[in-house]
């Protein structure tokens, strides 16, 4: 049996974020998605997250010695961080998106690019 895998190219924070609330919604979760439930979610995954990386030492980019099962796990879990960022930021009323952009502005300010 072959293994399909659905990809989503460039899906957007505001598709995730109405795919998170209705996944909510159809389980009646939203009871439970207060700030601070939401927040200590995302802390725990972040841990699940650190341990992945934890005692390897540094890593090169694009994790070349990595087995693909590694890399897959890797990935569930920074989904799980960046899914329950996006569900605290709906809940919270912060359009993530906009929020993120305008950072990266004020840190192009703040850090300017050395003219070469």
């Amino acid at each position: 049996m072959e293994k399909e895998e659905a990809k989503a190219p460039d899906v957007s924070l505001k598709e995730l974020s109405n795919r998170l609330e209705e996944f909510a919604r159809e389980r009646d979760w939203e009871q439970y998605h207060s700030p601070r439930n939401l927040l200590l979610a995302m802390v725990g995954e972040v841990g699940e997250l650190a341990e992945i990386f934890m005692w390897r030492g540094e890593v090169a980019k694009s994790l070349p010695n990595w087995e693909e099962s590694e890399k897959e796990h890797l990935g569930e879990e920074l989904s799980d961080v960046l899914l329950y960022l996006i569900r605290l930021s709906d809940i919270c009323g912060i359009d993530l998106g906009d929020a993120a952009t305008k950072k990266i502005v004020k840190n192009a300010i703040k850090y300017p690019a050395k003219a070469t």
